[in-house]
């Protein structure tokens, strides 16, 4: 499968040239088309503020409430070779996923974040997965313009009990959808992307956090960089074994 990925991306570049409570989770949705007609914006959801020299913003359309669509600028600098360029970026966070609020070290759920202020949690790891994507953009050039589509079913970082004693993982996982950007259609089979990220904890964390590098900062840092292994390496990206409270996170 990642072979007729990578050959199929490449055939293209040359002929352009933390779980078990009652919380039930809802991660094994399938992949979900977009509507035909435009909706309006929910509560929450914001346009992606200008990037200097070269800002990368949103488009006006909004094909869904849990799906917006993100232009990314033609080049930036610290380019890497690719077959491909990304053009737009579209961030799926299904309303079917239901958040946790509690305060334990493995809260159910699908989505668990606490580092933004109380409120619509959805928007805001879209908000995450869009920056992060977008900053990969920066970094390809190749010559076939592709359509990047996500669909996230897990959004797991540390509740405020977990973080600052033991730690942990940041369980992630998301459906990734590499499309034609001028009809559309799949390049290569929707793939689904395990992201752990170790997650800091105790006087770890707070040490990270005195150095800037806060949950955000690094998931930010960490999709990107997932993103552009599942672009420019021929086996993709790989998740890493982060022990028994990744096997925990997985239940």
């Amino acid at each position: 499968m990642k072979a007729m990925r990578i050959i199929a991306l490449l055939g293209l570049g040359l002929t352009v040239s933390a779980c078990a409570t009652i919380d039930t989770p809802t991660r094994n949705a399938p992949f979900e088309e977009l509507p035909t007609t435009a909706v309006t914006v929910p509560a929450g959801y914001l346009t992606e503020p200008a990037v200097t020299p070269q800002p990368l913003v949103q488009s006006a359309a909004v094909v869904a409430p849990q799906a917006t669509r993100a232009v990314a600028a033609p080049v930036q600098p610290q380019l890497v070779q690719s077959p491909v360029r990304i053009s737009s970026v579209i961030v799926r966070v299904p309303r079917s996923l239901k958040v946790s609020e509690a305060n334990r070290y493995l809260p159910g759920g699908d989505i668990v974040w606490r580092e933004d202020p109380i409120g619509d949690r959805h928007a805001q790891v879209q908000k995450i997965f869009e920056t992060a994507f977008l900053r990969t953009a920066e970094q390809l050039n190749g010559p076939v313009p592709i359509q990047v589509d996500v669909q996230v079913r897990k959004f797991h970082a540390l509740t405020e009990k977990a973080r600052y004693t033991v730690g942990g993982v940041h369980a992630i996982t998301f459906d990734l959808a590499i499309k034609d950007e001028a009809t559309g259609q799949l390049l290569t089979p929707i793939r689904t992307i395990r992201a752990d990220l170790d997650a800091f904890g105790g006087q770890q964390a707070l040490q990270a956090e005195a150095r800037g590098l806060t949950q955000k900062v690094r998931i930010t840092g960490h999709l990107s960089e997932v993103l552009r292994q599942e672009l420019t390496n021929p086996s993709g990206y790989q998740n890493a074994s982060l022990g028994l409270i990744q096997v925990l996170n997985q239940m």
